[in-house]
Order: C-alpha cells, then sequence, then structure tokens
C-alpha cells in the first residue's frame, strides 16, 4: 500500500464533486425506496367457500437451529401441531419430504385436523439410511390409509446423481408391493423427460416446474406461459396422470437474469397460478408452507423465502389486495438525517479543530456524504437480516460494510485542513496538518480493506453465482467517496501497485459478471459499482510537487 500524500487542503472543485455525486446517489436511492413502498395492483384471487390451495409443502425447520443437515434435531409434536392448525385453513393438503426428525408425527396430527398428506421418503447415497426411510414410510402409509395421498419415494435424486435410474426403480418396486396407496417419484420436469422410462414404475409423474430456478430464468410476467407450456409437454409424453409436485416464487434474493424474488411478485405467481390450475384441473403443490432460513446454506438468499407464511407463521402477502415491496420508510429517514448530522458536525470538528477556518461547500458535501451513508448502511442492515447465515458472515461482511462507511466521515474531516501559512497562525496549522495527515493515512488504510474485500467478492461472484446475492449495498458508500478523491483530487489518491491490481479484478470480474447477465439490473447496478470503485482504487498521481519533494506553492 503506497502511503498518500502530505495532507493539504482539497480544492473547491473536490467538494463540490463529492456534494453533487453523493446528493445524485441519494436522490436515486430515495426514487428507489419510493418505488418499494407503491402498492402493486395484482389479480385478486377469489376462492369459492370452502375450496383451498390442493397442497403445500411443510417442512418445520423454521426457527433458530433447526435444520434437517443436523441429525440431532428433532421437531416437537406441539410445534407441528401448532403449524398444521396454521396451514389448515389455506389448504387442504400438506408435502413432507422425509420421515425422520419427528416428521414421522405429521400423518397422525394431520388426521385429526382433516389434512391429506403427500409422504415423502428420503432417498440418498447411503443404503442403510435409505432402509430406515422406506420402512418408516410404508409403516405410515398402511397405518393412515385414508390420511395418505400417496408414498413419494425420493425427491431430485437422478438430479443429484445419487441414484441410478435402475437403483430407484428398486425402491419404488419395493414400496408399490407394500402399500396400497399410490406411488410416484419427484424431480424436475427436465430428467423426467431424459428418464421417461421410468413412469412405467409409478401410479403418477410428479414434476418440478419452477421458472425461476430454470437454466433460462423465466420473467414474471412470463412465468405462468412458461408453466403451461411444460407441464403440456409433460402430459404429451407420459400417459400418466400428472402432479406439478413443486412451482413458486421466491420474495427474497438475486435476481437471475430477468427472474426477480420480491414480495409482490411471489403473490402475482400463485394468484395467478392458482386461478389458471383451478379453471384448467391441474394438480399441484406449491414451495412452500414457511420460509425456511436453514436453506440459505445450499441455495443462498433466495432458498429462505419461498414461503407463503414467514416464520412467524404470518402471511407475507394478501390474496386479494396490492402488495408493496416496503410497508415504511422511517428508519431509512432516521438513518439518513442522523448520518448527514454526523457527517455536518464531522466536518464542523475538523474545522475547529484543525485551523478554525473552512468552506461552506465543504460542510454541505460532508452532510451530503453522511446522509448517503446513513441510508445505505439502513439497506444493508436489512439484507443483512434476510441474507446473512452465520456469526462468521456477520463479522466480516459488518466489519467490511463499518470500514466503508467511515470513509465519507474521514474525509469529512479534511474540511478544516488549511495551507501553512507564517506569523501567528502557522503553529496551530502545522498542528493540524500533523492530524490531517494522520487521516490520510487512515483513509487509504480503509481504502486498501474496501478493495482487498471487493476484490474478494467480485471474484466469487464471477466464478461461483448462482447462490450469491450482489454485494452492492457494501461497497456503494466507499466506491462514490473514492471516485470522488481519484476524480477531483487525483494529487492525493495515488494508488500503489497492489491497489491497482485489485482495482483490475474488481473491474474485470464485476463486467465479466454483467456480461453474463446483460439485461438483469441487478447485475448492471453492481458492474457500475464495481467500475466506481476500480476508479476510486486505480486512479490518481502525485502533482508535481509532489515528485519534486517538494511542497507546491498556494
Amino acid at each position: 500500500m503506497t502511503p498518500p500524500s502530505p495532507a493539504r487542503p482539497f480544492p473547491r472543485r473536490f467538494w463540490l464533486g463529492f456534494f453533487l455525486l453523493h446528493l445524485l446517489a441519494l436522490a436515486a436511492l430515495g426514487q428507489f425506496i419510493r418505488g418499494q413502498m407503491q402498492p402493486v395492483d395484482l389479480p385478486a384471487l377469489h376462492l369459492d367457500q370452502g375450496e383451498k390451495l390442493h397442497c403445500v409443502s411443510y417442512s418445520p425447520y423454521y426457527q433458530p437451529g433447526q435444520t434437517p443437515l443436523d441429525p440431532s434435531v428433532r421437531i416437537l409434536r406441539e410445534q407441528i401441531i401448532a403449524d398444521l392448525k396454521a396451514l389448515a385453513p389455506l389448504t387442504a393438503c400438506v408435502r413432507i419430504y422425509s420421515v425422520n426428525q419427528g416428521l414421522e408425527q405429521v400423518p397422525g396430527i394431520a388426521q385429526t385436523l382433516g389434512l391429506k398428506v403427500l409422504l415423502g421418503a428420503w432417498i440418498g447415497l447411503e443404503a442403510d439410511k435409505n432402509r430406515i426411510q422406506i420402512d418408516t414410510a410404508v409403516r405410515l402409509a398402511n397405518e393412515f390409509p385414508d390420511t395418505v395421498r400417496a408414498v413419494v419415494v425420493g425427491n431430485e435424486v437422478l438430479l443429484r446423481r445419487e441414484q441410478t435410474e435402475a437403483g430407484l426403480r428398486t425402491y419404488i418396486d419395493e414400496v408399490r408391493k407394500r402399500v396400497k396407496v399410490p406411488v410416484t417419484y419427484a424431480d424436475v420436469w427436465e430428467f423426467w423427460t431424459r428418464h421417461s422410462d421410468l413412469a412405467s414404475a409409478v401410479d403418477f409423474v410428479t414434476v418440478h416446474i419452477l421458472p425461476y430456478w430454470e437454466d433460462r430464468p423465466v420473467a414474471i410476467e412470463h412465468a405462468l406461459q412458461h408453466v403451461t407450456d411444460v407441464r403440456a409437454l409433460v402430459v404429451k409424453q407420459f400417459s400418466k396422470p400428472i402432479l406439478i409436485g413443486e412451482t413458486g416464487w421466491p420474495s427474497e434474493g438475486r435476481q437471475r437474469e430477468a427472474a426477480l424474488p420480491s414480495r409482490a411478485n411471489q403473490a402475482r405467481y400463485l394468484r395467478e397460478f392458482i386461478r389458471k390450475a383451478h379453471d384448467e384441473g391441474w394438480d399441484y403443490n406449491f414451495i412452500e408452507a414457511i420460509d425456511q432460513p436453514w436453506k440459505r446454506r445450499l441455495e443462498g438468499t433466495v432458498g429462505g423465502y419461498w414461503g407463503i407464511l414467514d416464520t412467524d407463521l404470518k402471511p407475507k402477502f394478501s390474496w386479494t389486495e396490492s402488495v408493496a415491496e416496503r410497508s415504511g420508510n422511517q428508519w431509512v429517514v432516521v438513518t439518513t438525517l442522523t448520518g448527514a448530522i454526523l457527517g455536518f458536525l464531522t466536518s464542523l470538528a475538523g474545522v475547529i479543530k484543525f485551523s478554525g477556518r473552512g468552506r461552506p461547500i465543504a460542510v454541505l458535501a460532508a452532510a451530503a456524504g453522511g446522509a448517503f451513508a446513513g441510508a445505505v448502511a439502513e439497506l444493508a442492515i436489512e439484507h443483512a437480516g434476510v441474507a446473512y447465515r452465520s456469526g462468521l458472515e456477520w463479522g466480516v461482511l459488518m466489519t467490511l460494510g463499518v470500514a466503508g462507511l467511515l470513509i465519507p466521515f474521514l474525509v469529512a474531516l479534511w474540511a478544516g485542513c488549511r495551507p501553512l501559512t507564517g506569523g501567528l497562525a502557522a503553529w496551530r496549522e502545522g498542528r493540524g496538518r500533523m492530524q490531517c495527515d494522520i487521516i490520510s493515512r487512515q483513509i487509504a488504510l480503509v481504502r486498501f480493506l474496501v478493495l482487498f474485500g471487493g476484490a474478494a467478492a467480485a471474484l466469487l461472484l464471477f466464478a461461483d453465482p448462482r447462490y450469491r446475492d450482489f454485494p452492492t449495498l457494501l461497497y456503494a458508500v466507499p466506491a462514490l467517496s473514492l471516485a470522488s478523491l481519484a476524480m477531483f483530487a487525483p494529487a492525493w489518491n495515488r494508488p500503489g501497485l497492489e491497489e491497482r491490481c485489485l482495482a483490475g479484478i474488481i473491474l474485470l470480474c464485476g463486467v465479466g459478471r454483467w456480461v453474463s447477465e446483460p439485461t438483469n439490473p441487478q447485475a448492471i447496478l453492481w458492474a457500475s459499482c464495481c467500475l466506481v470503485l476500480a476508479l476510486g482504487g486505480g486512479l490518481g498521481k502525485a502533482d508535481q510537487g509532489e515528485q519534486g519533494g517538494q511542497e507546491p506553492h498556494r
């Protein structure tokens, strides 16, 4: 990391540019938040008296510490009762994917509530675990034949390549011989079309059609038509009855090309699908009943937010009214005003402590930078609440976030830096210059940290993007502040070779991610952020006075 230039007052053009850039960014952010608060008019869903959803996937792992990935976790009977009571008014059926960790209690509880069950036997690589699943599923199907609609032997086993078609058929044949209820297998529709011979082993074909997760993601405007076309293709290929075993739309997470997860899009998809399915007589199961935070470890943020209900068992949207992404902006207003006040006071502190003089535009610029930092900080905290999965992520990412937020406030302290003069003021101003040198080094240190984190984030997102969010909020504030320094005070910037390399990685990977998703607004915004951050971290040079080792004349 190259040491910064000796501290000197920033020229007026810097403060003016800093002010205008942050004011424009704040206005754009305000417009975005305003858009999120606008209710989206959607077609209302009015079901007939007593009509319910056909079926929804039920997984009880939504409370802290609950995950099927931990064999020691067991769901208590009381929780399952409460969950199914919350679902009974909405659906006639629940689908479960395994019969261990307490889920073997579901059929008996469902029977008392008048719910049907699609009973899943989880099939994987380990034969001994598969045997337990098969035997338990057979026992429950025979014990509750009026409640169990069907046994689903395996879920996306072929997709995961954990069984061959022949091995899976052996399990299916065994279950069909041992139970009196229908038996099926569930997988994404493409794998059913590739393994069409497997249809002869099941009573009906269960296909998963998820427009968001398609290899070519489908925008919400075309999602229902996509499902209609895929279902027609499957119906044409197979003579067996068809169950859409999984379909739905996420409410949070990264955008995949034109497919945007959002509360409004989730409400739209489910409303439109239900109306179409009921009118056409489709059999279906939604994924899923309740949000599943544990899935974020496997599928990123988006994996945790497919539920009709949130983790408090409350509906995430209305079935009949308009839907808005954001219910209020009070906290954004509070943090924006707080940031503006802190920026204003920080700049005044610099003026009072260092020289006793300063420019009004510098104080206004500091307030604008603080306001933008405050607004972004609130949005970043909101995103962290839905996306961060562990203490490590919270620690690392919040450290980077806080470091980036410090830059505009460190810059604000510079409002008091003035050139050295003779006379009685020289000692006081010289002391202030020494303190400004310390601040310049702090900015340089934070700049390196942010560039390092940004390079790592850009590289990971470029190489492995499927389950990673765009981290634009973490780097928007330092990107704008550093770009202001690079464009309007280049003599200070002086990035070292290592910082230029990091800036190059950020730029190449950010643009590369956009090239792979050219119509994705989130990818465009991330690429723009990378461009600005690379500009702030890679441009700048020492002026002639510095190169000669002397202070420039002012």
